[in-house]
């Protein structure tokens, strides 16, 4: 079976896009919730809700979890990953590059003492993030062509280029509780707790 021709495919998109840019936004959805909802260390998320594909989700074991299943830490590496190794696919298609071998690894650093609030200057989230693309062309491809393979892929990488350069993010709860469920008097937190407590809260020891 011969490969899919990327730049004919895209030819009717290009022109609808050029008369209605509108067109062109597009929208992305995932959706996390676990079957057992008061478990701290799983879940499921659904990449595509209509597709009903679902995923397993653990905590990773620095933060006391079992790694038992890929953490929202590895969902992003993979996510960068899929993005990069698409974008080089798509990019040497439309360049005529044959592709003998493609492997795109993503690895992340992050400091869990962050989201654990245990120092307030340890910032919350990946400090650093490496992607290597490895790649064997057709014997014979020109070396500008590989270069410009290089930039384009790269440039057009979506999930790159979002970590490159950060979208507003609107985090909205929607918070309802049993009251029926709910204690009367809450329970006095232990030392190690309340001191938890006061770090995520930001207040003085």
């Amino acid at each position: 079976m011969s490969p899919a021709n990327v730049f004919e495919i895209q030819v009717p998109l290009r022109r609808r896009y050029r008369a209605d840019p509108k067109a062109a936004l597009v929208t992305d959805r995932a959706r996390a919730q676990g079957s057992i909802a008061d478990d701290p260390f799983h879940s499921i998320v659904m990449p595509m809700p209509r597709s009903a594909i679902a995923v397993p989700v653990g905590v990773h074991s620095a933060l006391g979890g079992l790694h038992d299943a890929p953490t929202p830490g590895d969902f992003l590496c993979a996510a960068f990953a899929a993005c990069q190794d698409s974008s080089v696919r798509m990019v040497a298609n439309i360049l005529g590059i044959r592709l003998e071998f493609l492997e795109v690894e993503v690895t992340g650093d992050v400091d869990v003492q962050g989201t654990m609030a245990m120092d307030a200057r340890v910032p919350v989230g990946f400090q650093r993030m490496r992607c290597v693309v490895r790649l064997r062309a057709a014997k014979g491809t020109n070396p500008h062509l590989l270069e410009k393979l290089r930039v384009a892929a790269q440039r057009s990488c979506v999930v790159g280029q979002t970590l490159r350069h950060s979208p507003s993010v609107d985090t909205t709860f929607d918070m309802a509780a049993d009251e029926a469920l709910a204690p009367q008097v809450a329970p006095e937190p232990s030392p190690e707790s309340a001191a938890c407590l006061r770090s995520i809260r930001g207040t003085p020891e």
